[in-house]
């Protein structure tokens, strides 16, 4: 929606019991019908070979980045790969097992998510990744700014939690000399929940490196394509150029702007699980167990899934463009669809972790607060969370619980700044940075499942708050508050997927977010908390979604 535009919400906000929800169309509502269908996913397709399905510690026999010259626009780039992958028809390895990248640098900067919008076939799964603005990151080479990928040249999903041996599946598919060869994905929140139809798609965890990727780096991009193939996982070469061949026929090297030319999706019906009153009740009795004597828990993080019906199909990725002009370089960006899967996507603020080599970066963020409309307005505000007891005590849970996990692991930890105000366009948090250096590479696997989940989306202690959560939530958190991200062979970086939604083909979308509550909570509060963290979406669709008065029921 184009800024200064307002719109009138014309359906109705209404807070339910759960039931059995998905999405159809909006005269579906008097029936009350919105759950999302049943989604099919193929492990072994024809479109992806699932890497988990081998030898986690078999060294690939070919592991190799082919840099192709230079050329002035993306038409050419995509010119030059389709006849590469061409000549690689009749030039095949020996080996019976390896990845190759192909790439062609362009001579012009090109928005990476405009390429990935003139995409127009939707059902080969893609991703994106933006990284936020860090002096952690490695920019002994170019910067690189964002990731579009289409179609997966090998992908990792089970059903079961994600192992060391799945880390392993992952990595044996990645190498330092190949830098740009990365596994984009996510894992879910919890992974010894039920998955939801909605999440069926991502299994316990997703993860696909792009058949063909477009990357966006200052002053310059770059088009690639990835070839990946395993005889004992029944893909031989030459299907993996089929495959490829296939996703590239599908390509368009068109990228032109389209923001602003989709018909805007406006909200006729919204439903919130839980409902006030339920939510009111959770807190009741997650307070309550807080100050019960034998109880160790301290701090247990809520959310609240919010289902919107709207006028006309969402388009995600526009809505991803609109939050990437608000995140600017204060959040991480993000967008993961499976085949026949919901888009996930996401505008968070919360890096889990960074590693470059052997240096782990990992940050701590907790309290929150509106932006002021004016600059002493705003100072007020966040002096008031500075100095709120509340906010000080549900923070410093945060940043002593990653301290800890982090000395566990690294052979020395650094905690700087200790706390300030990290100030982003609609809200402001209480934030640490926290650094250490792991003994060996295998233990980025340990940092991965100590720090996740944290304090900000969990409680603490971590187990006791996520079985309290397990029993209270009504719905399935799937992929939010999980790590989001990507893993390569000299780096890796994931965010917390909070501040995102599941977006369905068709007319609808859920919203996340979630509140920590500590001794002091107010359950009306932390619902209105509840509302200022989807707003960012929420005001997309024409509204902003409606505050709750203090003592409603």
């Amino acid at each position: 929606m184009a800024a200064g535009t307002t719109r009138q919400c014309i359906g109705l906000f209404m807070d339910i019991e759960p039931m059995k929800l998905s999405f159809s169309s909006p005269t579906a509502i008097a029936r009350q019908s919105i759950h999302l269908p049943n989604h099919k996913y193929q492990e072994l397709g024809s479109l992806s070979m699932n890497g988990c399905g081998g030898d986690p510690r078999a060294p690939l026999g070919v592991l190799e980045t082919r840099t192709l010259g230079a050329a002035p626009t993306a038409a050419v780039a995509a010119d030059r790969l389709n006849s590469t992958v061409y000549d690689l028809k009749t030039n095949s390895p020996t080996s019976d097992s390896g990845i190759i990248r192909l790439e062609v640098p362009i001579l012009q900067q090109i928005n990476a998510l405009q390429w990935l919008q003139c995409q127009t076939n939707t059902l080969l799964p893609r991703c994106y990744f933006s990284g936020r603005d860090s002096a952690d990151i490695d920019h002994s080479h170019p910067k690189l700014l964002s990731v579009a990928g289409l179609g997966s040249a090998v992908s990792f999903r089970r059903l079961r939690p994600f192992s060391l041996d799945d880390w392993h599946s992952i990595k044996r598919f990645l190498f330092k000399k190949c830098p740009l060869i990365r596994a984009y994905g996510a894992i879910r929140f919890d992974a010894r929940s039920n998955i939801a139809p909605e999440w069926e798609g991502f299994g316990s965890f997703y993860f696909m490196v792009p058949q063909v990727e477009f990357n966006e780096f200052e002053g310059s991009s770059m088009l690639a394509a990835t070839i990946a193939w395993d005889n004992r996982l029944s893909r031989t070469y030459r299907e993996a150029i089929a495959a490829l061949e296939d996703t590239m026929w599908q390509v368009s090297s068109l990228v032109q702007r389209l923001n602003g030319t989709s018909h805007c999706a406006v909200a006729v019906h919204h439903t919130h699980v839980p409902s006030k009153a339920s939510w009111d009740s959770a807190v009741k009795q997650a307070l309550d167990k807080i100050r019960r004597k034998n109880s160790s828990l301290v701090k247990v993080v809520l959310a609240r899934s919010s289902r919107v019906l709207t006028t006309v199909e969402i388009d995600p990725l526009e809505w991803l463009t609109t939050l990437q002009v608000e995140g600017a370089n204060n959040a991480y960006q993000f967008c993961l669809q499976p085949p026949e899967s919901p888009a996930f996507i996401g505008n968070t603020p919360e890096r889990l972790f960074y590693r470059n080599q052997l240096s782990i970066f990992s940050e701590a963020l907790a309290g929150t607060r509106a932006r002021g409309g004016t600059e002493s307005l705003d100072l007020q505000i966040g002096q008031d969370l500075l100095s709120s007891a509340k906010d000080h005590h549900e923070f410093c849970v945060v940043r002593e619980s990653i301290r800890r996990k982090l000395e566990d692991i690294c052979s020395s930890t650094v905690v700087k700044p200790s706390k300030v105000l990290r100030k982003l366009p609609r809200v402001q948090h209480l934030y640490a940075k926290l650094t250490g250096t792991l003994q060996k590479e295998d233990d980025e696997f340990k940092i991965l499942s100590s720090l996740h989940p944290t304090p900000a989306v969990c409680g603490l202690p971590t187990e006791e708050a996520r079985i309290l959560i397990s029993k209270t939530e009504k719905f399935d958190r799937g992929m939010y508050a999980g790590p989001v991200g990507w893993f390569g062979g000299a780096e890796s970086e994931f965010a917390v997927g909070i501040r995102s939604a599941l977006v369905e083909k068709g007319s609808g979308a859920i919203l996340y977010a979630g509140t920590g509550i500590v001794e002091g909570s107010n359950s009306s509060l932390e619902w209105q908390e509840l509302d200022l963290k989807i707003s960012q979406f929420t005001k997309l669709m024409g509204c902003d979604t409606p505050r709750v008065n203090e003592g409603e029921n």
